[in-house]
């Protein structure tokens, strides 16, 4: 029988065979080349260990004492770019901080004079930045600083927000025991060296490796901004940009060229993208409120001495993304939100005042109820909506904020009716 002659349900249940079997084979195929594209994706460039034939003598040495130290200098830019460890931790014998170390002087941990000398502009924009001196005189107070150290701390912009005397009397309260664990090891960021120099680049650029990928990804700044005071990880981790990170980082080029950034390189910002990085038309800063509108940290929060250009430059890095009428409309919102938890801590300070006015609050902080919730109202809740809001966590504007403030405040007012009333009030 010619294929003519076949009847028309033969015909057509070869076509629909012939159908069905192109449409698996189409998609086979793309399934096939998604595979690989994504395999692709995630390939890691081959590190190449430029110690790997070294003879040097501290490398020799390490490579049987600390042998993950000399594998991650390895494989790092500055032992690319042939930084020797001498260059870093050999210094004079006289050197402030220097101990004997094998026939010569060596700082264990080197200081920021030392990373200035070839990174000079980073070192100053931090000295100005609230990662600098800022970050330490919050627990350590100003007492011990010297007459140099105090000048340069007052001519830092967020110098002028002098630590709450309640931060410090908690610090001095908890203990050296337990400070050394707590406060220290993110305030110490910002702590002097014996030469005099400021800060501690480690706490961010991790020893060392000094990986591009590390200092970028959120995880690191998670060290020190979680918590009810400033839970930035958390509030990042729930917000839109958090989301697209955490589905869809391991894909982005995370050791692309400094200055180079652009959205084929991350599609949505990381902390590092808003505040450090250069993207769109801000350049890198190491000053990581060189964008910021408002002191956020503050009770009662103000606009920055330059907030018109500093909002310039983080609008910037915006417009990657988003389009104008977004940004004007969300900053116009997020500045009216920033004053209405103002308003409400200055709630709190008018409760408390007829106490402190009439002597009816103890001179030690931190020795009843009220002073607690005094603090918590804004160094906890206050502070974490106004931080919810600019980086669009509403659980955190909500629950973990303004409820608390409420709560705290009508506490604050029965303690306050309290006291007033034993008094005679």
């Amino acid at each position: 029988m010619t294929q003519d002659a076949q009847p028309g349900w033969i015909r057509v249940t070869r076509v629909l065979v012939f159908g069905v079997v192109a449409v698996i084979i189409v998609l086979g195929l793309a399934l096939i080349v998604m595979t690989i594209s994504r395999s692709a994706a995630r390939v890691e460039p081959e590190r190449v260990n430029a110690l790997a034939e070294s003879d040097d003598e501290c490398v020799t040495c390490h490579r049987r004492t600390t042998p993950g130290i000399v594998a991650q200098y390895g494989v790092s830019s500055m032992a690319a770019a042939e930084v020797s460890c001498r260059d870093c931790h050999e210094v004079k014998a006289d050197y402030p901080g220097a101990v004997e170390h094998e026939g010569t002087y060596v700082l264990s941990s080197p200081t920021t004079a030392i990373c200035e000398r070839c990174h000079s502009a980073e070192v100053a924009q931090f000295n100005q930045s609230r990662h600098g001196l800022p970050a330490y005189i919050a627990y350590a107070g100003t007492e011990d600083l010297t007459p140099e150290l105090l000048a340069v701390y007052e001519a830092i912009p967020e110098g002028g927000f002098n630590p709450d005397r309640m931060r410090n009397a908690l610090y001095a309260l908890e203990g050296p025991e337990v400070t050394r664990f707590a406060c220290e090891s993110c305030h110490n960021i910002g702590k002097p060296a014996a030469d005099g120099s400021v800060g501690q680049c480690q706490k961010c650029h991790l020893r060392h490796e000094f990986s591009l990928e590390q200092a970028r990804r959120p995880e690191t700044c998670n060290a020190c901004h979680i918590g009810p005071d400033h839970p930035q990880w958390e509030i990042y981790q729930e917000s839109p940009h958090g989301i697209a990170y955490m589905t869809g980082g391991d894909h982005w080029n995370w050791e692309a060229e400094p200055g180079t950034l652009t959205v084929e390189d991350f599609p949505a910002p990381t902390c590092a993208t808003c505040h450090i990085s250069g993207f769109g038309a801000s350049g890198t800063t190491h000053d990581v409120g060189d964008r910021l509108t408002w002191y956020l940290f503050a009770p009662i929060s103000q606009r920055r001495p330059s907030w018109q250009d500093n909002r310039a430059r983080m609008q910037n890095v915006c417009r990657e993304c988003h389009n104008e009428n977004f940004i004007e409309d969300f900053y116009a919102a997020a500045d009216k939100a920033t004053e209405k938890v103002n308003a409400w801590v200055e709630e709190s300070n008018q409760i408390v005042a007829p106490l402190k006015e009439q002597g009816l609050l103890t001179a030690e902080p931190f020795d009843e109820p009220i002073d607690f919730a005094y603090f918590n109202l804004w160094h906890h809740w206050g502070r974490t909506a106004k931080f919810g809001v600019w980086m669009q966590g509403p659980d955190y504007v909500q629950w973990h904020g303004v409820y608390e403030i409420l709560n705290d405040l009508a506490e604050l007012r029965e303690m306050a009716k309290e006291k007033l009333e034993a008094a005679g009030q």
